[in-house]
């Protein structure tokens, strides 16, 4: 899909989604606002390490039609949950209050007022085609795609990395998952056709890599392995506690603050069970600086081997791929990808692979052909573009 098939599309759904809260909430939303899911090309569980990554935002969006509200009430309605509007009271909001899906928007209301933002109210209704739990970042969609409609229902006059940041506080502090903060900034920052450069210490710093697919003759395939991960279970935190925990041992402010060099005796230094975490996050950091520098030489094909050896790592060192995911790597390179590996937080979700152009339907039947032998559910497969992050859609005529 290039950009302006993207935003035709998107405003279609803007126009159904602001007449769906019309018939909800009475009349015309103030706006409606899109947030994009994600995939991350190279740096998985670096960011709460204060490391690098490299995502992009993908085609798949959540629409939101907000509209201010003087009364303190906060309503919310999804087309994907089970048709019932929830009625909550923003001076009510508290941590471990709201449960379900309405946590990450709830939260990031929350996370606004505990900030000192001077916000109030609103009728909200999302309508999604990111896909849930399949480690795209369905939820920093929902929690980003509040941010911005937030930021400017309230004049707030927020930058994106701030309202990542007040993202990233809703998923923590709210909603409990001890995310880092690359998926809102994937959210909110990238740019379509590039990927996003970001160094999770300083955010704001930023850069936008050129992402050329279609120049290069390239396609990157999203798998959908099927596999529902949820990163609350406290697999996640566990992670993230042994890196913090490897950190304090080897007298570092944070993983990233290895260098490369070090890595040999620091491994040998730490418990046996934390050394495999660090190893993953000290390699990984690199292949991200790698990954950017093929990227900028406009080499996108050399992205396949790099993508594979973080696989291997993700799979070995850091233990959070899964049958499904390893299988979908390996189907994926056999049948000619350049590489492939899981995205996202893993213990399931999705594989991304790069491929050649016209080898998307050969990849894509060999990793089906494979979930089916071994008595796997059947994945779902996108060929997806780099697209722009969370912005305002153009009211829908007649809606103002």
């Amino acid at each position: 899909m290039n950009h302006t098939d993207q935003q035709g599309d998107d405003d279609s759904r803007a126009d159904r989604v602001a007449g769906t809260f019309g018939r909800l909430f009475g009349g015309p939303p103030d706006g409606v606002w899109a947030a994009p899911g994600r995939v991350n090309l190279i740096g998985e569980h670096t960011d709460y390490n204060d490391g690098f990554a490299l995502p992009m935002a993908l085609p798949q969006t959540t629409l939101l039609a907000a509209r201010a509200r003087t009364d303190g009430r906060l309503r919310l309605h999804s087309a994907q949950g089970d048709g019932r509007v929830t009625d909550l009271t923003v001076a009510a909001l508290a941590p471990g209050a709201v449960t379900s899906w309405v946590s990450y928007p709830a939260g990031v209301v929350w996370a606004l007022a505990e900030a000192g933002h001077p916000v109030g109210g609103a009728d909200l209704h999302f309508d999604s085609t990111v896909p849930t739990g399949a480690g795209l970042s369905s939820s920093a969609a929902l929690e980003c795609a509040v941010a911005v409609a937030y930021d400017e229902l309230y004049g707030l006059g927020l930058p994106g990395p701030e309202l990542a940041r007040i993202a990233q506080l809703a998923e923590n502090a709210f909603a409990g998952v001890p995310c880092g903060i690359m998926d809102q900034m994937a959210s909110v920052c990238c740019t379509a056709g590039a990927a996003l450069q970001l160094d999770a210490r300083t955010p704001e710093h930023h850069r936008q890599v050129p992402f050329d697919l279609r120049g290069q003759g390239l396609r990157l395939l999203v798998i959908d392995t099927r596999v529902s991960h949820d990163l609350g279970d406290g697999a996640y935190a566990a992670l993230r506690a042994g890196c913090e925990r490897a950190a304090a041992l080897l007298g570092l402010p944070a993983l990233r603050d290895l260098p490369a060099g070090d890595l040999p005796g620091a491994l040998q230094a730490l418990p046996a069970e934390l050394a495999p975490l660090v190893r993953h996050v000290v390699t990984e950091n690199a292949r991200v600086t790698e990954a950017v520098s093929r990227l900028r030489e406009g080499d996108v094909a050399a992205l396949g081997p790099i993508l594979t050896t973080g696989h291997a790592s993700l799979r070995d060192d850091y233990r959070v791929s899964c049958p499904e995911t390893d299988l979908a790597v390996t189907a994926a390179l056999g049948a000619g990808a350049l590489g492939a590996r899981m995205t996202g937080g893993g213990f399931g979700g999705s594989v991304i692979a790069l491929v050649e152009a016209g080898r998307e339907s050969q990849v894509g039947e060999s990793v089906t052909a494979a979930f089916g032998a071994a008595g796997h559910r059947l994945p779902r497969i996108l060929s997806v573009t780099p697209a722009e992050g969370a912005r305002r859609l153009a009211p829908a005529p007649g809606t103002r």
